[in-house]
């Protein structure tokens, strides 16, 4: 009787702490790591019918010796309705973008909100621009965020507040929840899962002589390995219903923008299809 017990006791212990994510938060970089991050986005009107598509593509590095990041072959690929996309247009301004990525993931997002931070990229890049908000936020989404997730249970990671995005215009993050759904494999790698969310956030576009007024709604999940706290796979969702006023337009388009996107390493991306040793 006291074995059983006594072994009873040990596999509780076992099933808790395996149901516990680590404390550190810390990105362990053990050197460089490339990324790719494929974002498409269809422009329709409220009907369905779809008035334009783009494509952007991007690989990003991080680990660099001083914790600074670099962008490479960002392109972006266009088409009206639903015609085949044209031929990628690499964006030359963002080639060899390089800056410090701070070891704190909320700075990190906040630093790429300051008006010099894009200083040189032309005042409509909005999807370049996106791009590296995007990868800041699965940054403060993922390891960041360990000692504050419990299983399953929701966390709330934004109050609402307006921020004002440089180039862009104004953007509420109104309530933006973060959930840890289980455990996964990615990579040969042990990860955490989270679901982000984040629903019913204002937001405004004003550049090359258009007012964008609209809302949006994003989510996705996050693979992170729990031994290193480096993403390993990452999905992105975004619904913005929005009216578009063009300069000298007397009445606004309405229009819903679709967005899906993934980010994961380049490396595990060629093993799985075969195309690296």
């Amino acid at each position: 009787m006291k074995t059983m017990m006594m072994f009873l006791l040990s596999a509780c212990g076992l099933f808790a702490g395996d149901w516990e994510l680590p404390r550190e938060a810390t990105v362990k970089d053990s050197g460089p790591r490339t990324y790719r991050f494929i974002v498409d986005y269809v422009t329709t009107n409220l009907t369905g019918q779809t008035l334009a598509r783009q494509r952007v593509t991007a690989e990003y590095t991080r680990g660099l010796p001083g914790g600074e990041v670099i962008w490479h072959k960002v392109a972006v690929s266009e088409a009206n309705g639903n015609a085949e996309l044209g031929p990628a247009q690499k964006q030359e301004f963002m080639e060899g973008y390089r800056y410090r990525q701070d070891s704190k993931a909320s700075k990190a997002l906040y630093v790429s909100m300051l008006p010099d931070f894009f200083k040189g990229f032309p005042p409509d890049s909005t999807l370049e621009r996106t791009l590296i908000w995007d990868q800041a936020m699965f940054d403060l989404f993922a390891g960041a965020q360990f000692p504050n997730l419990k299983l399953n249970e929701p966390y709330r990671i934004a109050s609402p507040e307006t921020v004002n995005v440089p180039g862009v215009g104004p953007f509420s993050n109104r309530d933006v929840q973060l959930v840890w759904v289980g455990k996964s494999r990615r990579n040969g790698r042990n990860c955490a899962v989270i679901d982000y969310s984040g629903y019913i956030n204002p937001l405004q576009i004003i550049n090359g002589g258009m007012d964008l007024k609209g809302q949006s709604r994003y989510w996705g999940l996050i693979w992170v390995s729990l031994a290193t706290r480096q993403i390993e796979y990452a999905t992105l969702n975004e619904n913005v219903t929005a009216e578009i006023e063009h300069k000298g337009q007397s009445t606004p388009v309405r229009v819903n923008v679709f967005r899906t996107g993934v980010f994961e390493p380049i490396q595990s991306k060629q093993l799985r299809d075969g195309l690296a040793p």
